[in-house]
């Protein structure tokens, strides 16, 4: 069996669908592998999972990126709803903001004082264009009234890594790709993006406390299989990736990088993706973002 993630090794999104390949595994008895198909904002490796075998041996993380891709791209080559069988919503988080521990910006204030004192000049790292890391940074953009020049890279680790080098001045990152940095002391964190302060956080303003209310943006990981993969199939992974996320693996990983678990049944998966659909694509509109 295997779980497609749709980018680089190495990012928050690789992180979670490799603690939950290991407890799954374990809990159906087959092995488990991952693979990385990183590249078009997700539309590779998410393709090659809709076009697949409906046998449930091939699975999606989908993740933030699944619910605006048809907003982003009028050419997109699947449809999120009719081509995949939502299989489980796994966790929720947020994003958060962080910068190089020699950056000058101790706080968002900071940030927002310098883009404004240097129009079109500091750069934002995203892990694609449309990820959560994009558009979180697009929805700053408007409601901070700044202007910020996107850098995208093919997943959060390269991106990430150039912020370390000094190459990209800010990031709006998940959780999952940046908390062992921030605790290292190679990356500085100065904001989430959630609507409240974080429990895994405390001591970090929200965004909108940090000087623009009303801002918040989360990312979120889920698990689909392609369109026609039997009910009784899709009802054993539910219950398989339920009883995963109640596990000590990933008890640590929510506890460490401030993910809320919140296996629920399929239809839920359905609904909160539509929800979201919903929400983004004025953002994604008003931005004139576009995948090409």
């Amino acid at each position: 069996m295997r779980i497609v993630v749709p980018f680089a090794p190495g990012g928050g999104t690789d992180v979670v669908a490799r603690t939950l390949a290991q407890e799954m595994a374990r809990d159906l008895g087959v092995s488990v592998v991952i693979e990385n198909k990183p590249g078009a904002g997700t539309i590779i490796g998410t393709q090659a999972v809709a076009a697949s075998t409906p046998d449930g041996y091939t699975l999606l993380m989908g993740t933030f990126s699944h619910a605006v891709n048809s907003s982003l791209s009028a050419n997109l080559p699947y449809d999120p709803h009719r081509d995949f069988a939502a299989v489980a919503l796994i966790a929720r988080s947020f994003n958060i903001v962080v910068v190089n521990p020699k950056s000058p910006f101790q706080s968002v204030a900071d940030l927002i004082a310098a883009a404004k004192a240097n129009p079109d000049k500091l750069t934002y790292g995203t892990f694609g264009v449309g990820t959560s890391a994009h558009l979180a940074g697009e929805l700053f953009k408007d409601m901070a009234r700044v202007n910020l020049i996107a850098v995208p890279y093919k997943g959060a680790a390269p991106a990430i890594t150039d912020l370390i080098g000094g190459q990209i001045q800010v990031m709006f990152t998940t959780v999952a790709s940046a908390a062992s940095l921030v605790e290292s002391g190679q990356l500085r964190a100065i904001a989430v993006t959630s609507a409240e302060r974080s429990p895994a956080f405390p001591q970090l303003p929200t965004v909108a406390e940090a000087g623009v209310p009303g801002y918040a943006a989360e990312s979120w990981y889920g698990l689909f299989a392609p369109a026609g993969t039997p009910a009784g199939v899709i009802d054993r992974l539910n219950k398989s990736a339920a009883l995963a996320v109640r596990s000590e693996a990933f008890k640590r990983l929510g506890a460490n990088e401030g993910l809320v678990m919140i296996t629920r049944p399929p239809e839920e998966l359905d609904r909160y993706v539509r929800g979201e659909e919903e929400r983004w694509r004025r953002v994604i509109q008003d931005a004139g973002i576009k995948v090409e």
